[in-house]
């Protein structure tokens, strides 16, 4: 069967690749892979012209538009701009301010926090709503959440509570399209060496804990990341709605791992 996940012809919006190593950009190039019509959305012109070249580096040219999901009107101008049916669309998108460096939890500015809620988990909820008349029946929505929000990771600091809200509006967006038959799902990785995670204070060394915690002893990649979106937007999954698939090699499950206490203990 050359066309498993029945994606031949189908038009997919990817929302949020930055470089050859974000996760959007993965996702892209596995859709087009499958035989989706893929179309772009990034944040601003000069990243278009980013997208743009990789694209023609990868000789599957695709759509590039650019929206920047702070501003309503720019959503509004998008949803115009797009074409339906839309068969799906992949939200990979966040953002907080580590500008200042790592601070304890208590001390996150307001105008930070809200800003992350804005862009990483109501840009979903607006968008959706922007795009509900253009979205086929039967179509799937699939943000990029994170494999836990109950685990205090200092260094991640508040945006865990932000994916909490994204998590969450997954599960009240896939109630509000279920009768127009579009579903929402969340796919929530482990730790994944991204261009974005590399600006997180002490990333690097949760990176590596996190890699000897899998069962594997080996990191997820973003490759593996992307297969799940694939999978997630295609008719294949139909039976999959409002969830949070946990992608983290069995990292979750390992923290008692013999070699780890061994070398915290010594």
């Amino acid at each position: 069967m050359t066309d498993f996940l029945q994606l031949e012809g189908k038009t997919i919006v990817v929302m949020g690749a930055a470089n050859r190593k974000s996760v959007a950009w993965v996702a892209g190039c596995t859709l087009q892979d499958a035989g989706a019509r893929v179309v772009h959305v990034v944040r601003n012109s000069a990243r278009v012209a980013e997208i743009e070249a990789l694209l023609h580096k990868r000789g599957k040219p695709a759509t590039v538009l650019a929206c920047d999901v702070e501003d309503p009107a720019q959503i509004e101008a998008l949803a115009a701009r797009l074409e339906g049916p839309l068969h799906g669309f992949v939200h990979s998108i966040a953002f907080a301010n580590y500008s200042q460096g790592f601070k304890p939890f208590h001390e996150t500015r307001r105008e930070d926090f809200l800003q992350a809620v804005n862009v990483s988990a109501f840009s979903l909820v607006a968008l959706a709503n922007a795009l509900k008349d253009k979205l086929a029946p039967g179509a799937s929505v699939v943000t990029v959440g994170i494999s836990t929000t109950r685990m205090a990771a200092e260094n991640y600091g508040y945006m865990a509570p932000i994916k909490a809200a994204l998590h969450s509006s997954v599960v009240f967006l896939a109630k509000s399209f279920g009768q127009a038959g579009v579903r929402f799902n969340a796919v929530c990785p482990g730790l994944l060496k991204t261009s974005a995670s590399a600006g997180i204070p002490g990333y690097l060394e949760s990176y590596l804990f996190a890699e000897q915690a899998t069962l594997r002893k080996r990191a997820l990649t973003t490759q593996e990341v992307a297969d799940a979106i694939a999978f997630l937007v295609s008719p294949r999954s139909s039976g999959i709605n409002a969830q949070e698939i946990v992608l983290d090699a069995g990292m979750g499950v390992n923290y008692f791992d013999r070699t780890i206490v061994e070398k915290a203990t010594k």
